[in-house]
Parts: C-alpha cells; structure tokens; sequence
C-alpha cells in the first residue's frame, strides 16, 4: 500500500489502535488510524526483510548475553580509580570474561587486539587499552561486548575518576542524559529520526557537540547488523522503522566541543578533532510491543535519573 513506513506513531486509544502521519516519496498522504493488528500484518514481512526481528525464547538469549556484560561492567567498576592502566582494566574483563566459559566480542574484531575498549577524556572511542595510567581528573569510557553462547551483550559508560573538573562532570551527565532521552523518544513502529532527533536536540540544546559519524546498530547473533541507529538526524532516519522483536544499540557520544573528530595511525582511536572532552554511554536495547526493554542495565552503576555529583 505505501512505499515505505516512515511515520510519526501515537497511540490515540485503549482499543489498540494508533494514528501516524503517512508520508509519500514527495509530499504528505493524510493521516490513518490503524488497528495495531494491520500494522503488524504491513509492517513485519516488510522489516524481517531488512533485520532480525527475534521471538520469545531468542530474546531470552539476548537477555541473558546482555547481564552477563552488565555483571562484567560491574566487576571492571571499583578498579576505575587514579593510579590503574588501562591495560589491567582489560586484563580483569578478559580474566572474568573467558573464566565463566564465554568469548569477549572486540578481541580479534576486524583485528581489534584487546578485550575492552578504554577511551581516555578527548578519545571518543575505539581507545586500545594499554600503559595508560588513569590520573585524578580524568574521565574514562569504559566499551565492552560478550559472546555468550553465540548472543552478543554490547554496552558501555563513562566513569569519572576521583574528582574531576566541572566541565568533564559536566559532559558525562548529558551524555548519560541523552542516552535515556534517546531511548524514551522511541516507540513500537516508531522512526530512528526520533531517537537521533531527542539526542541532538537535548544535547545541542545545552551546547555540546553530538558526534555523526559513529552510530549505534543492530546485534543479536551478529556484533554488528541493521538497523543503524545515528544519533544525529538525516532524511534517511525517516525511512527506518523500529518493530517489536528487534534488538539495538543507542550510544550518543558527546563533546564539550565541535562534533568532527579523527583517527589515529593505529586504525583505531578516535579522538576530538578540536581536543574537547568527549563521553559516552550505551544500552543494548529490545523493543518490544509495550516500549523498549534495556538489557545492560547494571546493578551497581548509575541509573535513569542519576545526578554525577
């Protein structure tokens, strides 16, 4: 019926139905309301084209690969401290990780050579763990991915290393801010526009710098998979539906400074072209019928709504 689903979904009752903006390759179609039934039936054949979309006893796998990395997170959380490599940071991850039988993703990736990713204050991500003392002021983005019985479990957060400068505490709240702001702006069938356009607005909003050439994607039984997920808004994000059953990633990376960034002769590190701090937070995300459902949620870090202080 339409050539592709890019609309603006709201749920307009108790009776299962949702009203959307349809929108034609050129111009506005009008407004429809639709049994949440039918739109599955148009929607889902369509998108199990394009991603996995996963069941009941696939999501169990997926939440199970997903605690074991957020228990990993929580291993790694007390040695964040001045005075530790980050180096040993990874060495403690790769020890946990391969002692309970399972297989750190990013070791080997594309030839990735470490376990973790540790990206130090202007490295936005991608940093290689290695001599790197963590020194009082710093601030630290801690990447780290789990192979668990072929299920991928992805996420990451930045750590504040004793006390840090007003300016570093304050990048990493509106990183973390804007990664829950991301993931409350989505809804069953809704756009990945809305995601990126939530991020980019609450960040720029209070100036700073959202990073566009790196995104969030897809994972399941692939590290990385459709759909991609960009923090920052294009006219391709409208055409991009997420339905319930699919698996995801929104990781905003944000700077004190401009959003344009490089990388390092080691094909890895990616830092601030203009040197400005950078944060990161990211959550494996499901979507489910009744919202997103995040799986990386740890036990002992911080939670929606957390103040770094």
């Amino acid at each position: 019926m339409w050539p592709y689903f890019p609309f603006d979904l709201k749920l307009q009752n108790n009776q299962g139905e949702y009203i959307f903006d349809l929108w034609h390759i050129h111009h506005s179609i009008g407004t429809a309301v639709v049994k949440l039934s039918h739109l599955r039936e148009a929607v889902l054949p369509r998108y199990r084209r394009k991603y996995p979309i996963y069941g009941p006893v696939e999501a169990e796998k997926l939440r199970i690969a997903s605690r074991f990395n957020a228990e990993l997170m929580d291993v790694i959380r007390p040695f964040v401290q001045p005075g530790i490599r980050t180096s040993e940071l990874n060495e403690i991850a790769h020890r946990y990780t391969v002692e309970h039988g399972h297989q750190p993703a990013c070791l080997g990736y594309r030839g990735y050579p470490k376990t973790i990713c540790t990206s130090v204050n202007d490295v936005v991500c991608h940093g290689i763990p290695d001599e790197t003392v963590l020194k009082e002021g710093d601030i630290i983005n801690v990447d780290m991915t789990t192979i668990v019985d072929g299920w991928y479990g992805d996420q990451s957060e930045t750590f504040l290393v004793g006390q840090v400068s007003d300016e570093a505490r304050a990048v990493t709240q509106v990183a973390f801010d804007s990664l829950f702001v991301g993931i409350r702006a989505i809804k069953p069938y809704g756009m990945v526009y809305d995601i990126a356009k939530a991020i980019t607005r609450y960040a720029q909003g209070r100036g700073y710098g959202v990073v566009r050439n790196y995104q969030g994607h897809g994972i399941g039984q692939k590290f990385h998979q459709e759909p991609g997920i960009p923090h920052f808004p294009h006219e391709s994000t409208k055409k991009s539906i997420i339905v319930p059953g699919c698996c995801f990633t929104i990781e905003p990376m944000i700077n004190t400074g401009q959003p344009e960034t490089i990388v390092e002769s080691d094909g890895w590190t990616v830092r601030t072209k203009d040197h400005s701090l950078s944060a990161q937070f990211e959550h494996q995300i499901l979507m489910t019928e009744e919202g997103p459902e995040i799986l990386t949620l740890t036990k002992n870090g911080p939670q929606e709504g957390h103040r770094f202080v």
